[in-house]
């Protein structure tokens, strides 16, 4: 899957303190952040996990890249809760707007279920509306000797009027200890009924010293013909 322009210009950089850069084929997170893993993931795409110094303590960012570099940054906060979201090919921001249920790793990994309603507002001014819910399966998975945990999910997308835009459910990876999900299998489904299935699974897990940490070349999927709509990465995006 290709997202044409996606490579980071001065203007995009200019939208946050704590977007990326790339030098020498290499990611290079901001200044005062450290890169913690780089993951290869299924579906041509390759994920930067960083932390930054004047962050609040447990926050960390994401970074997606594809074939024609970065185009998704998103910050989450210690409970997994959206703080706020970039898209790199089009400049636009998404921040939280009001949460009547916050999301909660600590109620996930207590429970085993926890549901969250919260709206977010665009930098066009777009509000958009967000319910739903993870559940954990009690299945554990080893993918290149990390161990993650399964889970379900269900979460849907309206407009403040209550029109739906579109409704994503599946199955995702939660890693306890980084606080932080990875996609698996999902179906989603536009407000005009067309649905797409597709994994974007965890493959590689790089550290500081392994080769492929930092990579900026996606590894897997990427010989693919990618003809279905893609899915959305607002919102709950950082969840992939």
């Amino acid at each position: 899957m290709t997202r044409i322009g996606a490579i980071i210009g001065l203007g995009v950089l200019a939208l946050g303190p704590a977007l990326p850069a790339s030098a020498g084929g290499k990611f290079k997170a901001p200044e005062g952040c450290e890169v913690f893993t780089t993951v290869q993931l299924r579906g041509c795409q390759v994920s930067q996990h960083y932390r930054c110094e004047k962050d609040p303590p447990g926050d960390q960012w994401a970074v997606y890249l594809d074939q024609d570099g970065p185009f998704y940054a998103s910050r989450i906060d210690a409970e997994t809760r959206w703080v706020e979201s970039f898209d790199l090919t089009t400049g636009e921001s998404d921040k939280m707007l009001s949460e009547a249920d916050p999301a909660s790793f600590t109620m996930l990994l207590a429970t085993g279920r926890d549901d969250y309603d919260f709206r977010i507002k665009s930098s066009t001014g777009e509000v958009r509306h967000y319910t739903g819910w993870d559940t954990l399966t009690g299945e554990a998975v080893t993918i290149d000797g990390v161990v993650l945990e399964r889970t379900k999910f269900d979460l849907t997308a309206e407009t403040e009027d209550g029109t739906v835009l579109w409704h994503r459910s599946g199955q995702q990876f939660v890693h306890r200890d980084w606080r932080l999900f990875f996609a698996d299998e999902e179906t989603f489904e536009a407000g005009s009924g067309e649905t797409e299935t597709r994994t974007d699974t965890p493959v590689d897990f790089a550290f500081p010293g392994d080769k492929g940490f930092l990579a900026t070349e996606p590894s897997y999927d990427c010989n693919m013909t990618m003809t279905q709509a893609e899915l959305p990465l607002d919102g709950e995006g950082y969840r992939q």
